[in-house]
């Protein structure tokens, strides 16, 4: 059963797999810290100055200056400002990681095989392109 494990541990695809999760893992912070100290705050002045982390709805209908306070009452929340900065992370992660798979696939780009086939031009069958007769209709290919 040792042998087995470290038979599948080795394999290519799942070290590929790991080093993924540990890239996407470092990704993920990256953005976090893209979207908390830079986009947040630039749409909070956007939008005249609203922390996003602070918008809450308290669901016992009292009023309250901030979350924290809400929570320190022990207030159930509705924190939809948290919801709105996730959502942002995530249409940005999205997008980055659209650029980066749209990066790579303009660097896989291969070009198109060379045709190995070509028409008949008598009798329209598929033959092969350095034909000089065609197997089918036994016509001269001299073009």
């Amino acid at each position: 059963m040792l042998k087995e494990f470290k038979k599948f541990i080795m394999r290519g695809n799942v070290i590929d797999m790991a080093v993924g999760v540990i890239v996407g893992g470092a990704f993920n912070s990256l953005v976090q810290t893209l979207i908390n100290d830079v986009v947040m705050p630039l749409l909070g002045l956007l939008t005249g100055k609203i922390d996003f982390s602070n918008l809450f709805l308290a669901l016992d209908g009292n009023h309250y200056e901030s979350l924290a306070a809400a929570e320190a009452a022990g207030a159930a929340v509705v924190k939809y400002g948290s919801f709105i900065g996730g959502l942002i992370q995530f249409l940005i992660m999205a997008f980055v990681v659209f650029l980066v798979v749209k990066g790579i696939n303009k660097l896989h780009h291969e070009e198109p095989a060379a045709p190995a086939t070509k028409a008949c031009p008598h009798c329209q069958s598929q033959i092969s392109i350095k034909a000089t007769k065609c197997p089918f209709c036994t016509s001269d290919l001299t073009e």
